[in-house]
């Protein structure tokens, strides 16, 4: 049995600020910009190895959501995400799989890489087409995939939303409901994997009420953001986080 009380305790002072702080943008990017949450997996991986803080994350994800879709409850499209759940579960597999098999490296680039080539497809998004059903269920692919394999589903999931033209509440909404059902279908997989295990969560449950105060901040943020700038910012993040996943 794991001495839980030692990893709590190992933490340094500077450990506990990145995971207080990335755990406030948790909670942040649930009720507002959902490209800060890879911001919060890299300070994690900062104190904890990659895979440990995948499970880590992966809990505070889960308050967040939590959260977000009560927030978010009356702006879903929820035909959408009823045709993602196939395509969601089958990049989850190929994640799990994908995860058991490389190291921390290698996750990072491959994602890393898959980003670079949304976003630049996000330029001709007249031409993608995001409402066809084949590209929806790549999109939903990828996102299981790279959700799984590094908490990073938002932003294929994101680029997604913003080539088929939702407005910042549906965006918001839909995207809340459909990581809530990711992150819950995540859990068990993630324990078989031993990515959570006792010590994580207690880490988890003392960041909780760090993200919850996220989830507050975030919600005062939005109400005060345009549509355009949360257009731009979202991608910005998208490009963020692909860039440190390939050169970090």
């Amino acid at each position: 049995m794991p001495d839980v009380p030692a990893l709590l305790a190992g933490l340094s002072v500077t450990d506990w600020v990145i995971v207080v702080v990335a755990a406030l943008l948790v909670g942040f990017s649930k009720t507002a910009i959902g490209g800060l949450a890879m911001v919060a997996v890299a300070m994690f991986a900062f104190v904890l190895p990659t895979k440990d803080s995948t499970g880590a994350v992966l809990l505070l994800l889960l308050t967040g959501d939590l959260v977000a879709i009560w927030v978010y409850r009356k702006h879903v499209d929820w035909r959408l995400i009823a045709r993602l759940i196939l395509p969601v579960l089958v990049g989850i597999g190929l994640g799990a799989a994908f995860l058991a098999m490389v190291d921390d490296l290698v996750l990072k680039r491959t994602i890393g890489i898959i980003l670079l080539v949304l976003l630049v497809a996000g330029f001709w998004k007249e031409k993608l087409r995001p409402h066809h059903p084949a590209v929806g269920a790549a999109y939903g692919g990828l996102a299981g995939f790279t959700t799984m394999v590094a908490n990073a589903g938002g932003p294929p999931m994101n680029l997604y939303l913003l080539a088929a033209g939702y407005d910042k509440w549906r965006f918001l909404g839909t995207s809340a409901w459909f990581f809530f059902a990711v992150n819950l279908t995540k859990l068990p997989v993630s324990i078989g994997l031993g990515i959570i295990r006792p010590e994580l969560a207690a880490l988890a449950a003392v960041l909780v009420p760090a993200v919850l105060l996220g989830t507050w901040v975030g919600r005062m943020v939005i109400k005060r953001i345009d549509q355009k700038l949360f257009e731009g910012l979202v991608t910005v993040f998208v490009a963020v986080t692909a860039v440190y996943l390939l050169f970090a």
